[in-house]
């Protein structure tokens, strides 16, 4: 696993040993990255269940302004840590080590907003229809973007609340669903 472009591209990434954590694939995190460009450049990202890092990271890289990952495992947070400290880029981001559902709900209370959030649940949980429902209202800015990853049999809602899928791109057993809030 590598960051695919940007500043630190090329780069080696470290990763959590098991089956319990799947970074996304390199073809799919670049296909990714080449569908958002330049909405990229100076955001505010979210990586929910953000595994080894890599999203934010590659974020980073391209030009993403700060980065705020919450991975409740402990050893995918530990990774996390190391990967930042290896590239350097402990100071433009935040790891939190704590359930998403609860982190979102803190972050809300808190104020904070993001341009740019991923999600990466874990397969077959039906994790994401249930973080679209509760992602609190207000933690994605106007204009702004979610991409959730998803295995190709799960089912992923097209519309909730105001979020609604705006695009979908299948590699192989991996969809990304991109939403953005629908114009009141």
């Amino acid at each position: 696993m590598r960051v695919i472009a940007g500043q630190m591209g090329g780069r080696r990434l470290f990763s959590v040993k098991g089956m319990e954590t799947r970074p996304t694939a390199d073809r799919v995190k670049e296909a990714l990255f080449n569908v958002l460009a330049h909405r990229v450049i100076d955001a505010r990202c979210l990586d929910l269940f953000a595994g080894t890092g890599s999203l934010g990271i590659e974020a980073l890289s391209r030009g993403a302004k700060e980065v705020l990952w919450i991975e409740k495992d402990r050893r995918a947070y530990e990774i996390i840590q190391k990967n930042l400290q290896m590239l350097k880029l402990q100071e433009r981001g935040k790891i939190i080590q704590e359930d998403v559902f609860r982190a979102c709900n803190r972050l809300k209370d808190a104020g904070e907003s993001f341009d740019l959030i991923f999600a990466d649940p874990p397969y077959h949980k039906a994790l994401l229809p249930a973080l679209l429902e509760q992602l609190p209202k207000g933690l994605l800015r106007e204009n702004g973007t979610i991409v959730l990853e998803s295995h190709r049999d799960e089912k992923v809602p097209y519309q909730v609340g105001l979020l609604e899928k705006k695009r979908e791109d299948r590699y192989g057993d991996t969809v990304l669903h991109y939403y953005q809030q629908e114009e009141m």
